[in-house]
């Protein structure tokens, strides 16, 4: 399946979570233009467990943090995560995971 052949909305977002994996996370990162690593999907999966989870929870930056900083190499910051995703990890990372657009407040 391509970017192509998914249902997304008016920004690019996908319509159907469930037709997200990896590789279509890999091409929607260089829609973005940029490159992701291991810690790219840590966030990621982390977005995608706590939408799916816990009620479609979109956490902020800071609840991101709170998550991960146990799973993470080194200290993590927000600042650690604006360089993974530097438009907002809120947005950025949440497209790129396939969830819907966050209504919370913040550029894109």
């Amino acid at each position: 399946m391509t970017l192509a052949d998914l249902e997304r909305d008016n920004n690019g977002y996908l319509k159907d979570l469930n037709e997200w994996n990896e590789d279509i996370a890999v091409e929607f990162s260089k829609e973005e233009g940029i490159t992701l690593t291991d810690d790219s999907f840590k966030l990621i999966n982390f977005l995608r467990n706590e939408y799916i989870n816990n009620n479609a929870n979109q956490p902020n930056e800071r609840n991101m943090v709170k998550g991960l900083k146990d799973d993470w190499n080194g200290k993590l910051s927000t600042k650690e995560l604006y360089i993974l995703f530097p438009k907002g990890p809120a947005k950025q990372a949440g497209k790129i995971a396939g969830l819907p657009e966050t209504k919370r407040k913040g550029g894109y």
